[in-house]
């Protein structure tokens, strides 16, 4: 059991490792502050963890087996994406006029913002939850009851991630005095902008 969990911890750091549409957005609201930051890794998790009681259950296995399903939600996890894009591309042109109209910045964001922009950014992703379905069942001990061991697992796997993405924030933070500056925020937000409309265009286009 040791040895499985021990296992299942290393694949948990290199999936997070990967870097991905969720990892771009924590980094994003980690700029504007610690507090959005994090949250939004909590909603991120949250998501992970739906995906994970779904995968638990067997409902995952209903999108992989239905092409029609698995293209909703290809599209709209493309839309989501694609309005993720424009609207931090947005926000940096909106900092940058207000900035040269000599004005302040205003870079917070509610709490439920960031906890929803999060949440449905995971759930959107028809991929979290293929790759759910596809990875949780390799680590139930032979023997042992599935449907509490996968919900266990799950559980496991967003607090393993709350604590690797709580880095980057903690990271971005540490770099605060350098990233609030604004033309390097609007930078940042700016290439993030780009990654998320990429992706999104990527999504679309998957067959």
């Amino acid at each position: 059991m040791l040895s499985t969990l021990l296992a299942f911890l290393g694949a948990c750091l290199l999936i997070a490792a990967s870097p991905g549409p969720s990892t771009v957005l924590i980094i994003k609201q980690s700029i504007r502050s610690r507090r959005s930051g994090f949250l939004t890794v909590l909603g991120n998790e949250t998501g992970v963890f739906i995906w994970g009681i779904f995968a638990a259950f067997g409902l995952t296995a209903l999108l992989a087996a239905s092409e029609v399903a698995y293209d909703v939600m290809r599209i709209v996890g493309a839309v989501v994406l694609v309005v993720f894009g424009v609207q931090t591309l947005w926000q940096a042109r909106h900092a940058k006029v207000t900035a040269d109209a000599g004005g302040e910045e205003a870079v917070e964001q509610s709490g439920w913002s960031s906890y929803r922009g999060g949440l449905l950014l995971n759930l959107a992703n028809p991929k979290a939850a293929i790759f759910a379905m596809s990875f949780l069942p390799q680590f139930v001990p032979e023997g042992a009851p599935h449907l509490p061991t996968m919900v266990a697992l799950a559980a496991l796997w967003a607090v393993f991630e709350v604590g690797y993405y709580g880095l980057y924030v903690w990271f971005v933070g540490r770099m605060k005095a350098v990233l609030s500056r604004a033309g390097v925020r609007r930078r940042l937000e700016q290439v993030s902008g780009g990654v998320l409309l990429l992706l999104g265009a990527r999504l679309a286009l998957e067959n």
